[in-house]
């Protein structure tokens, strides 16, 4: 039985990537080659600026997409905000700043809040593949008060779940970050109670189908893939969870896919 539960363990640690699928930032050593993640970038970019977007919600594919959960396909999501920026030769102009939240890399089980740029934000992408929500345009300028104000850090709690409950406020993801800030922005308000109670009542999270033995070793070998603020169920926020509230709620303008061949629909 020792040896079987050994097996068992060694067995589901060689499939942890799975469950750092949902809200994870994968900060880390880039995968694609940095001429390649640099040229996408500045596409997104152009067609962002193209589409009149002051704000969009970017996600990329941070992993490969055979070993993510079911209903799972972007790995991390941020604010791209059409902003003044500072180029690496001392030059000015306007480009988008990528504000997010990313696990530190000493400590899992905890976040930092981030803006970097386009091309840092893609460095972590197993593949060129990008998801987009372009707000309506009333709920753009809400976000970018929103984004702009003292709110945005408040709302931010730096104890990290890959698998955080959306419903409560005892971890966070970059995701859950996320939708926080599109409640308050549609709400006006910076009320984390209030913010988690309109979640609960108009949100629904994706459901990541974990067996008892599994969520038992997750936690077990690393603190930022505990469940312990779930239920029976297990549910988070992802990237398709966010597009369909917004698409259900018409919030969105344009909801879409970016690979380096086409821009397509979802």
């Amino acid at each position: 039985m020792t040896r079987l539960f050994s097996f068992i363990c060694m067995i589901f640690l060689t499939l942890l990537p799975s469950f750092a699928a949902a809200g994870s930032s994968e900060a880390g050593n880039p995968k694609l080659p940095q001429a390649d993640v640099a040229a996408f970038a500045n596409r997104v970019q152009q067609d962002l600026a193209a589409r009149g977007a002051n704000v969009a919600i970017v996600a990329r594919m941070g992993r490969d997409p055979a070993i993510l959960p079911p209903g799972v396909q972007y790995t991390h999501v941020g604010f791209w905000v059409f902003s003044n920026i500072k180029r690496a030769d001392g030059s000015t102009g306007r480009g988008y700043q990528v504000y997010n939240l990313y696990q530190t890399p000493n400590d899992q089980s905890r976040s930092n809040l981030v803006q970097d740029t386009p091309a840092d934000f893609l460095a972590g992408a197993h593949r060129l593949d990008v998801g987009v929500i372009i707000p309506d345009v009333r709920l753009q300028r809400k976000l970018l008060k929103v984004i702009a104000s003292p709110t945005y850090s408040a709302l931010h709690n730096p104890s990290y779940s890959v698998l955080s409950n959306p419903n409560t406020d005892q971890f966070q993801n970059c995701t859950e970050h996320t939708l926080d800030i599109i409640m308050a922005s549609i709400y006006g308000t910076k009320s984390k109670p209030q913010i988690k109670a309109n979640i609960a009542a108009y949100f629904q999270p994706q459901q990541i189908r974990v067996g008892g033995i599994k969520r038992f070793l997750a936690s077990a070998s690393s603190k930022a893939m505990t469940t312990e603020d779930h239920g029976p169920k297990v549910a988070t926020a992802t990237f398709g969870s966010i597009s369909r509230f917004m698409s259900a709620h018409k919030l969105a303008s344009e909801i879409y896919r970016i690979t380096p061949g086409k821009v397509v629909g979802f």
